[in-house]
């Protein structure tokens, strides 16, 4: 274990509304705990990764995605004595803004709200967080520290152009809490690549089980073949499953060792010294080498061309974008059937997309199938 404990972010600046601290748990261990008992954390267990929820019960979802993202991140923290509590939040709160049929029920609701803000599943995340998720008598939303939502705004880097946050945000709360400009933290960085890590190589291994990808397919990069060399011998063909498994299972623990690695020799090499080295440092400080890179480039073309772009996968795709739009179009023209009459007043499209995105698979399938 390396010892980075003066790089991490265990002191919290607080939380947009001030709150009492908890005897029991950590201001991070309580924002970690605020996600798991949310509706909208175990709504993701009905929301497509890849595959449409209703396609099988061993494809991964939503929440099964965010769980393992969580692990990977935890690992990773742990090992560089970080702040292993704040990775898991970041981790498991990152997709909370997911539409049903993931990607595609995304890009139909952005083309639905095009003339009304756009929609985006990380400034959903948090408009979830900050405000639908009610459960308090003194504020809306989880009220999650500060190094939680600036984890969470910045999943994909600093923010450079501030107008789709003020629009579906406000900046008012965040005012000189968060500097949108500059990098997150290292817990927040885990997160994101951890992100990667997981959907790569899960997505993976679903592609196979669903007969997309096979493993003429993954052998054909190096990376693979390599692994799948040095397994030959110890497991017999006809264990097909168990081999699969100890591929996915290999490649993760050898791309968390090459992130390690080469991590350790940035802030080294950067001379980081404290957080704020961390947030003021001109790129990102946790990455994979550039061999690994590679590796990754070629895993999504991979994916890419043998599962994303699909035919069948396209169907589905197609189907879902289909729902989503068919149910914008029900709601717009009938809002106060499903809508609180508060929320139209205040923004009628906008509550709609919310209400649309929170929908699992199947609420929004039945909902179609209801007015057919």
């Amino acid at each position: 274990m390396k010892n980075f404990l003066k790089l991490g972010v265990f002191k919290s600046k607080g939380r947009i509304y001030k709150e009492l601290p908890n005897i029991y748990r950590t201001p991070f261990q309580r924002d970690r705990d605020r996600i798991i008992h949310s509706a909208s954390f175990r709504r993701l267990k009905h929301k497509t990764q890849v595959f449409v929820n209703t396609e099988g019960d061993h494809y991964r979802t939503r929440i099964t995605h965010s769980i393992e993202v969580a692990q990977i991140a935890r690992t990773i923290s742990k090992y560089l004595n970080l702040n292993d509590d704040l990775a898991e939040t970041i981790s498991l709160a990152h997709d909370l803004g997911h539409t049903p049929f993931g990607h595609a029920g995304e890009d139909a609701l952005n083309e639905c709200m095009d003339n009304y803000g756009g929609f985006d599943h990380n400034l959903q995340t948090l408009r979830i967080i900050m405000f639908l998720e009610n459960k308090y008598v003194k504020f809306k939303g989880l009220n999650l520290t500060i190094e939680t939502l600036d984890g969470l705004i910045k999943h994909n880097g600093p923010i450079k152009d501030l107008t789709k946050i003020k629009k579906l945000i406000g900046l008012k709360n965040l005012k000189n809490k968060i500097h949108f400009k500059k990098y997150s933290s290292l817990e927040s960085q885990i997160s994101s690549i951890s992100d990667d890590i997981a959907y790569n190589n899960h997505d993976i291994q679903d592609g196979i089980k669903a007969k997309l990808i096979n493993l003429n397919d993954l052998i054909e990069i190096n990376f693979f073949k390599e692994i799948l060399n040095s397994h030959t011998k110890k497991i017999r063909s006809k264990n097909y499953d168990i081999l699969i498994y100890q591929i996915i299972r290999d490649s993760i623990n050898l791309m968390v060792k090459d992130l390690i690695k080469n991590t350790i020799n940035n802030l080294k090499k950067n001379r980081i010294r404290n957080v704020s080295n961390v947030y003021s440092h001109s790129k990102n400080l946790v990455c994979f080498s550039k061999k690994f890179e590679r590796i990754e480039q070629d895993i999504r073309f991979l994916l890419r061309s043998k599962m994303y772009n699909n035919k069948n996968v396209q169907i589905k795709n197609n189907n879902g974008k289909k729902i989503i739009k068919k149910l914008f179009s029900l709601i717009n023209n009938n809002p106060k059937k499903f809508l609180n009459q508060n929320n139209l007043n205040i923004n009628k499209h906008r509550a709609i997309a919310d209400y649309i995105s929170g929908m699992t698979d199947r609420y929004a399938i039945n909902i179609y199938k209801s007015t057919k």
